[in-house]
């Protein structure tokens, strides 16, 4: 068997929060040699979530208007060490080379961390890449985009969201603590089915309508409605499948992301057949000697569920598996399976939405169901004798102690009955 190549220059493409934990935790085990952090976006890393929360809200909330950002530019350059290479997007990768492309210059790396995250849907014929750009028209990924929605908030634009999707409905609740007119356009009879199952969408339908949300179910986009002054195309409608057209200012699309891996394509590296996602093993290892991946980007085999591969869009996940990727990459010997209960929450309106586990499960079932009474939701998810997940609304105190219950492939029964007798005792305390 060889001898492993040791490692002095160590590459990180995607200046995400993945990217960013990857860089740290190399510093952090001692390495003393180069790190390059490649990133697309003109801005060093920043939070993500608090862009359709905090961000959106009215003047004088906290977070309001404000980016957080995790490091300057002059502490990743000056006390972390980083070649730090902003505004420029990876084009290819030659794992023959050992080089990342970016565009003509090559960049040489020991080990390389794919940390570019994914990129939004546009629904046919509003891609600005492809179609030119259409104002009023607008995803909700980077710090631009959620510029763009709180200028468009503060002017009083109607709004319409297509998709009601975590991402979607946050923007919806946004805009409906600025008083403004909001309809969220899905096409599936209930939001949130693909992410957490059917069982529990019709009580997050409720919530967007007890808001005063304007909630179309099962309803298709056909095209925009736009007007051009100046040479410039200005969306004025959204036109759906029936031919109704709903106005609008403000057009933000939440339908899905894919995997930001078109430049990995020929290079070797597995991507997944499904969405084209980085196939790792639970350590966060390619199939290629020297590359791992980590964040949105990566379809991770997760021990916890036998081995089965999950590509999880969620900031704990980033976190935790970008700076796992660097410690491996930098002393592969040493690489151990990383064994995580995926973890993610959202606000909507006055609520706050929770989910640990997976929603891949034998059977769905909601054991608490308080909410039109001013109460939380508790849904399980079952697989075999053991409790996989769980889905809660508005009972916080539960989410931890069931996310420890999943970790120990605890049993059904007693998941069920945790949830009901403390969900009861907090009706009591009310």
């Amino acid at each position: 068997m060889s001898t492993p190549t040791p490692v002095r220059r160590l590459v990180v493409v995607g200046a995400s929060l993945a990217g960013l934990r990857a860089v740290e935790a190399a510093r952090r085990t001692g390495f003393d040699g180069e790190v390059v952090l490649i990133g697309d976006e003109v801005h060093p890393p920043y939070d993500r979530p608090p862009l359709s929360k905090a961000f959106l809200g009215v003047e004088g909330e906290r977070g309001a208007g404000e980016a957080a950002h995790f490091r300057t530019e002059e502490v990743l350059r000056t006390e972390l060490g980083v070649d730090l290479r902003l505004g420029v997007r990876a084009t290819g990768l030659d794992t023959g080379a050992r080089e990342v492309l970016l565009g003509e210059d090559r960049v040489p790396y020991d080990a390389l961390v794919v940390a570019t995250g994914s990129r939004p849907r546009w629904l046919p014929g509003t891609d600005p890449a492809v179609d030119g750009p259409v104002e009023g028209v607008t995803q909700l990924r980077t710090l631009d985009d959620a510029r763009t929605v709180r200028d468009a908030f503060e002017a009083g634009a109607r709004v319409v969201v297509v998709g009601a999707g975590f991402i979607g409905s946050e923007v919806a609740s946004a805009a409906r603590k600025r008083d403004l007119p909001v309809t969220v356009v899905e096409a599936l009879d209930l939001p949130l089915t693909r992410s957490i199952g059917p069982d529990v969408g019709a009580a997050c339908a409720e919530i967007h309508r007890a808001a005063g949300t304007d909630l179309r179910l099962g309803t298709g986009v056909a095209g925009l409605a736009t007007e051009e002054h100046d040479g410039r195309r200005r969306v004025t409608g959204v036109r759906l499948d029936d031919g109704e057209v709903l106005p609008a200012d403000l057009v933000v699309l939440g339908i899905g992301v894919r995997p930001a891996t078109e430049w990995l394509e020929g290079s070797g590296v597995a991507l997944h057949e499904a969405d084209g996602g980085v196939v790792v093993d639970a350590t966060m290892a390619t199939n290629v000697p020297g590359v791992w991946a980590a964040g949105d980007v990566a379809h991770v085999a997760n021990p916890l569920y036998d081995g089965e591969h999950h590509r999880l869009e969620h900031w704990t996940n980033a976190a935790d598996h970008g700076a796992a990727a660097a410690r491996h990459a930098l002393d592969p010997a040493a690489a151990q399976p990383v064994v995580t209960v995926p973890y993610f929450w959202s606000d909507w309106y006055d609520h706050r939405l929770q989910f640990v586990g997976t929603p891949r499960a034998d059977e769905v079932r909601v054991v608490v169901d308080d909410l039109a009474d001013g109460g939380g939701l508790v849904a399980l998810y079952r697989r075999g004798d053991v409790v996989a997940g769980a889905f809660v609304i508005d009972l916080p105190r539960q989410v931890m102690k069931l996310r420890k219950r999943i970790a120990d492939r605890g049993p059904w029964d007693e998941a069920v009955e945790f949830a009901t007798t403390t969900a009861a005792a907090a009706r009591a305390r009310a």
